[in-house]
């Protein structure tokens, strides 16, 4: 795209945000091998896209979670010193996950509870997981547990900008599947 957008956001108009989802592989999913089973398994939900592996800046996790950050309150912990520690340096992978309507809410069905101690079997952090929230808060850190996706429409929007930023809107047009040519 050569031309200036009309206003912020128009280079993305169009997308159908309830179709795709940005699936972040935390640092601790990394560290411990897990990132082609995860993937993997979202698989099974749409057709994975752009998949990268990126070093964690500052702003990314604080941009990511900046829910986070508003409401820290009740977490009894340095949420900005421990996002830094937990994250800012390390390798994550990146995923845009494609699909039918609703793709966000059944990934994020698939990923389970934010808590791996709480998450049921047959979900991500239920099967893989392996911290909890209890350790967590007796150790002064957040939870590890795996892995992220966004919420929703509104959520892959933002994800989308803070992991692939500008000039990755190419990804968020699926190529249909190459067909061989047939023999005669």
């Amino acid at each position: 795209m050569n031309r200036r957008p009309a206003s912020v956001g128009d280079v993305v108009a169009g997308i159908d945000w309830d179709r795709w989802s940005v699936v972040l592989l935390k640092p601790d999913c990394v560290r411990r091998g897990l990132v082609d089973a995860v993937l993997g398994r979202v698989a099974a939900l749409g057709s994975l896209h752009g998949r990268t592996e990126v070093t964690v800046a500052d702003w990314q996790i604080h941009v990511h979670y900046w829910d986070l950050l508003v409401g820290a309150d009740w977490l009894d912990v340095d949420v900005p010193a421990v996002l830094h520690e937990m994250y800012v340096g390390h390798q994550v992978t990146v995923a845009l996950v494609h699909g039918p309507p609703g793709t966000p809410q059944r990934i994020r069905d698939l990923l389970g509870h934010f808590d791996p101690a709480r998450a049921v079997r047959g979900t991500l952090r239920g099967d893989l997981g392996i911290d909890s929230l209890v350790a967590a808060r007796a150790e002064g850190r957040l939870v590890e547990n795996l892995v992220h996706s966004s919420d929703d429409a509104d959520a892959a929007r933002r994800d989308f900008g803070t992991w692939y930023g500008a000039g990755r809107h190419d990804l968020l047009t699926p190529q249909p599947p190459r067909c061989s040519p047939s023999t005669p």
